[in-house]
């Protein structure tokens, strides 16, 4: 039988307090540790250490834990006066505490990159780890129980000096995430991962590194900040996604690494224009594209397509439009070979994704022709393996939607079962909100009982 759970101490602490709100809503719904962690993605004990007020909640973590307890947002206000309030000070402490010292970079003009003439002959340009750790969440580590597969006993040992092997193992961990993403989705466990590679990165980066190498170094941090920044992305942990992304711009730059730059701001106008902003994604792909006689064909149409769903969203036909026949051109003369091996994954499939959407936006609300799109929303998913599910499943989505707001609810429903079969094997927070919009467009067809099924099914794959 399980053990009772001991009482809790509310007045002990603001924490404790908080924990035992969790604790309180929790049990409402009749849930235990075990049966509560799974739904929110962390562990159980992750769950108990909150109650109990030894470990400090993120605030993505509350807003998880205020939609599951269907709390009406407590945990996110209870947060806001528990834990952001106690950041300032604790950094004010940090900082009198440090004082100035000898081989840490200032941060001006919000660069988190810095050089310290004062380092010897050889040593780099150094990070203030403290000041990226007190702007993200990345340091927060959740104690998952699968922990120690990435960390045995904390962080991994710093080397005294950088060498060769350590820049391959930021491309081979980057690499992994990489994959994860793609075939899983940002949240759970391969965000917890990310966060991890990220601070070891950052980590790195003051570390004594021949001057040769410190190319090759900024370029396999700025490579890994890429991929972490979009794991975050896809579970809307943005805040920490803009961090990831900072460094790896940060580092990109000064590298002198085109490539790596042009994806970073690819990256940046993508969470822009999804989080409502697409002016601000504009800017970003306009950025990406300066000296684009830099760059090649594939990121070329990568950035072009950037700026398409950017006017896409603004309704802006003619610039859309423009955009997505800029895209085409410049993938027209595409050359694997000219590419770095990051670029592999936009091929076809992807290009087409990437501009449907774009054309998605005018034929629901620019009274556009929705054939366009539909066509190239059917090539990218034909083109999507297993290896892209997440790519896959979003595209198929979007097409099905698309169909079932322009007259076509039978061949929409079809495809909308179609990517819940792939949807329901992800972590991903943008896979779902396209599948709640799916579900809104079924609702415009309540005589159907087909489509009133797809709804069902959709409710109960995005139930918490």
């Amino acid at each position: 039988m399980p053990q009772p759970e001991k009482p809790l101490t509310p007045d002990a602490s603001p924490r404790a307090w908080f924990g035992a709100e969790v604790r309180h809503w929790r049990k409402q719904h009749g849930l235990s540790a075990a049966g509560l962690g799974p739904k929110v993605q962390v562990s159980p004990s992750v769950i108990s250490k909150i109650e109990k007020g030894v470990y400090r909640c993120r605030l993505d973590l509350a807003q998880r834990l205020d939609e599951v307890l269907q709390t009406g947002g407590v945990l996110e206000r209870a947060w806001a006066m528990v834990f952001a309030d106690a950041e300032k000070p604790r950094r004010d402490a940090d900082k009198q505490a440090l004082g100035p010292r000898r081989g840490t970079a200032e941060v001006h003009d919000r660069r988190i990159l810095g050089t310290d003439t004062s380092a010897r002959p050889g040593s780099p340009a150094p990070v203030d780890r403290r000041a990226f750790l007190a702007a993200s969440s990345l340091a927060a580590f959740t104690p998952i129980d699968l922990a120690d597969l990435v960390a045995p006993v904390g962080p991994p040992q710093l080397p005294h000096q950088i060498d060769a092997k350590e820049v391959d193992q930021l491309y081979r961990v980057a690499d992994s995430i990489h994959r994860w993403d793609n075939a899983q989705g940002g949240g759970g466990l391969v965000g917890e991962v990310a966060s991890r590679a990220m601070e070891w990165a950052v980590r790195l980066l003051p570390v004594d590194c021949p001057e040769p190498l410190r190319p090759q170094l900024l370029a396999a941090v700025a490579r890994l900040g890429i991929v972490v920044g979009a794991s975050h992305f896809d579970a809307y942990a943005h805040d920490d996604a803009r961090v990831a992304f900072k460094i790896a711009s940060e580092c990109a730059e000064e590298a002198g690494d085109w490539h790596l730059r042009a994806k970073t701001f690819s990256f940046l106008a993508r969470q822009e224009i999804w989080i409502g902003d697409p002016d601000a994604g504009l800017t970003h792909a306009e950025k990406g594209l300066v000296r684009a006689d830099r760059l090649t064909a594939t990121e070329r149409a990568m950035l072009h397509s950037a700026r398409a769903r950017a006017f896409g969203k603004m309704h802006d036909v003619q610039g859309t439009l423009a955009a997505v026949g800029a895209a085409d051109d410049a993938f027209a003369q595409s050359n694997p070979d000219d590419d770095p091996p990051w670029m592999a994954y936009y091929d076809t499939a992807q290009h087409h994704g990437d501009t449907a959407h774009a054309l998605y936006d005018l034929a629901l609300h620019a009274d556009q022709h929705p054939g366009p799109a539909g066509r190239r929303f059917e090539i990218a998913v034909n083109g999507h393996g297993d290896a892209f599910a997440r790519s896959r499943a979003i595209s198929r989505t979007k097409w099905a939607s698309l169909l079932m707001a322009t007259g076509d609810p039978h061949h929409a429903t079809a495809l909308g079962h179609q990517a819940l079969d792939d949807a329901g094997r992800l972590t991903s927070r943008r896979a779902a909100d396209d599948l709640k919009e799916l579900g809104r467009l079924a609702g415009r067809h309540p005589k159907r009982e087909e489509t009133m099924y797809l709804r069902q099914r959709i409710a109960a794959t995005l139930q918490p």
